[in-house]
């Protein structure tokens, strides 16, 4: 697994955090792109967390925010880590990209930083800077889980 350092940006603030934002993602869907799948789905730690379960969960992070939160729409997005004997690797990672990708169209389509939400007394602002906070947690619980599934390190 390569180190890949973090998005070298001289940017506008929306700019720099969708920077990041896109590569923590990308961080993430590397860390468990080529794990087999028994050893994706098997918890690490004793609350349940899998690297699978966080793919699950951040599936459906960007866009509770987004679309039910910001935008207002229903319904609200499966935020749940369980994982089941069905799901893949390659099943979740595309979930994962179909979401994120959904995502950055609506990031793109919004420019106003200082806008609120329909559903939460948050702005814009408020929600890029937490679902990077919330990628980059779980990119880090996804880094402790597989070096404990065989030992690799890195970004």
């Amino acid at each position: 697994m390569t180190d890949n350092r973090p998005p070298a940006i001289a940017a506008g603030e929306k700019d720099t955090l969708i920077a990041f934002h896109r590569y923590l993602r990308e961080a993430i869907i590397r860390k468990v792109e080529d794990l087999p799948d028994t050893a994706a789905r098997t918890p690490g730690v004793p609350s349940g967390t899998s690297p699978l379960g966080l793919i699950k969960h951040l599936t459906g992070a960007e866009l509770v925010w987004l679309e039910w939160a910001f935008l207002g729409r229903d319904p609200f997005p499966e935020l749940g880590m369980d994982v089941t004997e069905t799901d893949t690797v390659e099943s979740c990672i595309a979930a994962y990209r179909a979401a994120a990708a959904r995502a950055d169209e609506i990031w793109d389509s919004l420019d106003d930083l200082d806008a609120v939400s329909a559903r939460e007394d948050r702005t814009l602002r408020w929600i890029l800077v937490h679902t990077v906070e919330e990628l980059a947690r779980h990119a880090g619980h996804i880094d402790i889980l597989r070096e404990q599934i065989d030992g690799q390190v890195g970004r």
